[in-house]
C-alpha cells in the first residue's frame, strides 16, 4: 500500500481521503481548516502541520485546491511541496484550474526531476463519497500508470487525456457542456409548467426522447422525478453554482486565449453570474431553475 500526502481535505478532498484509507493506504493530510483535518484523523489519517510536511516521506502527493493561484503557491511558493518532496514522488493535482497554470506547474515539477499528472474530477461530493468519480488525467503515460491505482480507490472512470494540462482541458469543456445543458433543461421545465405539463410527465417523456441528457436524468432540476437530485433537498449544493461559475469562467478564458467561438458557453456564464449574485451563492447549480422561473 502507498504512503500518500493529501493537501486540501474539504468537501471533495475529505471523502477522497476516506476512500484512500478504506483501500488500505497510509495518508497524511493538511488543510487550513482544522475541522476538516480532524475528520480525516478520526478515520485513521495523520495530520501534517504544513503542506510541505504532508509532502515529506511519501511516494504520492494528492492536491485538491480551489484555484490556480493556490496550486501555484502550494507547489512552487516558499516552502512549496515540490522542493519538500523526495525524489521519485508523484504529484496528482485534482484541482480544477486553468490549463496554462497546470502546464506551468507540471513543467516546474519535471524540471525538479519529479513527475506529475493533472487529474480534475467530475461527479461532485456524492461521487467523492461513493468513490465513483471520473478522473480526467493529463501527463506522461508512465506517470498516469503509476497514478491509476491510487485514483481507482477514489473513482470509477479514469481516462488518460494526453499530455500535461489536457486533464484540465477535458474538465472545463465537460463542465461548459454541463452548464449549458442544465440551463436548457431548466428553461424547458419552466416552459412546460406554463404550458400545463406536470414535472413527472415532462420527465417521463424527455428522459426517453431526443432531449435526454445527464442534467435531466441524473440531476433533474425540479423536485420529484430524481429523488437523489439536489432539487429534492432544497437545492443544497452537490455541485455549487459558485463552482459552476468558476468552471465557466475557465472555459471562456480558454476560449478567448485559444481563439474558439463558444457563444452558448458565454451566455451560460453570464446567466450563472446573475444567479450567483443573488440567491444562488449558497445553492446548487441546478437551482438556477428558480431564477429562470422568476425572471
Amino acid at each position: 500500500m502507498a504512503r500518500i500526502g493529501f493537501v486540501g481535505v474539504g468537501n471533495m478532498g475529505g471523502p477522497m481521503v476516506l476512500n484512500l484509507l478504506k483501500a488500505g493506504h497510509s495518508v497524511k493530510v493538511f488543510d487550513l481548516s482544522k475541522e476538516a483535518v480532524a475528520k480525516c484523523v478520526a478515520e485513521g489519517a495523520t495530520a501534517a502541520a504544513t503542506a510541505a510536511e504532508a509532502a515529506q516521506n511519501v511516494g504520492i502527493v494528492v492536491t485538491m485546491l480551489p484555484k490556480g493561484d493556490h496550486v501555484r503557491a502550494v507547489y512552487l511558493g516558499d516552502n512549496g511541496i515540490v522542493a519538500a518532496a523526495d525524489q521519485g514522488t508523484l504529484f496528482i493535482d485534482c484541482s480544477t484550474i486553468d490549463v496554462a497554470t497546470a502546464r506551468e506547474v507540471a513543467q516546474a515539477v519535471a524540471a525538479s526531476g519529479k513527475s506529475m499528472v493533472d487529474a480534475p474530477v467530475s461527479g461532485g461530493v456524492g461521487g467523492a463519497v461513493a468513490a465513483t468519480l471520473t478522473f480526467m488525467v493529463g501527463g506522461e503515460k508512465g506517470a498516469f500508470e503509476t497514478a491509476k491505482p491510487i485514483l481507482a480507490a477514489m473513482g470509477k472512470n479514469i481516462v488518460h487525456t494526453g499530455g500535461a494540462g489536457n486533464g484540465q482541458a477535458a474538465k472545463i469543456c465537460n463542465n461548459m457542456i454541463l452548464g449549458i445543458s442544465m440551463i436548457g433543461v431548466c428553461e424547458a421545465f419552466v416552459l412546460a409548467e406554463k404550458l400545463g405539463l406536470e414535472h413527472q410527465t415532462m420527465f417521463d417523456i424527455v428522459s426517453t426522447a431526443s432531449g435526454q441528457c445527464w442534467s435531466l436524468t441524473s440531476y433533474c432540476p425540479v423536485p420529484g422525478p430524481v429523488p437523489s437530485s439536489p432539487a429534492n433537498n432544497g437545492y443544497k449544493p452537490g455541485f455549487s453554482a459558485v463552482n459552476m461559475l468558476k468552471d465557466l469562467h475557465l472555459s471562456q478564458d480558454a476560449a478567448e486565449g485559444f481563439g474558439a467561438s463558444t457563444q452558448l458557453g458565454k451566455a451560460a456564464m453570464e446567466l450563472y453570474e446573475s444567479y450567483v449574485k443573488g440567491e444562488g451563492r449558497e445553492a446548487d447549480f441546478s437551482g438556477i431553475v428558480n431564477m429562470i422561473r422568476n425572471s
